[in-house]
């Protein structure tokens, strides 16, 4: 059977986070949802509630496009605006398949767990969009090379507009994947 699939976007942020940039997020998510992306993040709190809040919200949103991978194997633990839970029991093991099912990486803000997840998406070729809002690894590392590996950047952006326009270009004539 030849179905066709919409591109995953991968959000990627910290538990926390200041106002502005949960607002970011959160139109992030509404917009993502809006340009024909599934929105998947680590599924708990912070920037991933404000980005899931925000793809539940948009008009193009419908049962499924949310998905919240979750560090352990309680699946009430996920914000309640994630349509599919996926406990992992992993911790931050959970952190690589999160960004194995990326078809673009966008993160926004973060500490250390998202730190981890833009060195594995740089580590397994995944296009990556980093939101400068002067907070967080996403603006610390906004515009560099992470090392040798690759010859592009981190895809600097500004705001949710600009990071939806850089993601859909990075996936390109990918923006409706073949699969299965």
């Amino acid at each position: 059977m030849n179905r066709t699939r919409l591109p995953i976007a991968v959000v990627v942020g910290a538990n926390g986070g200041s106002e502005r940039l949960l607002g970011v997020a959160e139109e992030l998510g509404k917009m993502l949802i809006d340009a024909r992306f599934r929105v998947a993040t680590g599924g708990l709190g912070g920037v991933m509630t404000a980005t899931s809040r925000g793809a539940r919200q948009a008009a193009g949103w419908t049962d499924g496009s949310v998905i919240g991978v979750l560090p352990g194997l309680i699946a009430s633990e996920a914000n309640p605006y994630v349509d599919i839970v996926i406990p992992t029991g992993m911790n931050y093991a959970r952190n690589t398949i999160l960004v194995a099912m990326a078809d673009v990486v966008i993160a926004v803000g973060g500490g250390s767990g998202t730190l981890s997840e833009i060195a594995l998406a740089w580590q397994h070729g995944k296009p990556i969009v980093a939101l400068d809002l002067g907070e967080g690894w996403s603006a610390r590392l906004a515009g560099e090379r992470l090392d040798h590996r690759r010859d592009d950047l981190l895809h600097r952006v500004e705001n949710a507009e600009d990071a939806v326009r850089i993601a859909r270009a990075l996936i390109g004539s990918r923006g409706r994947i073949r699969g299965f």
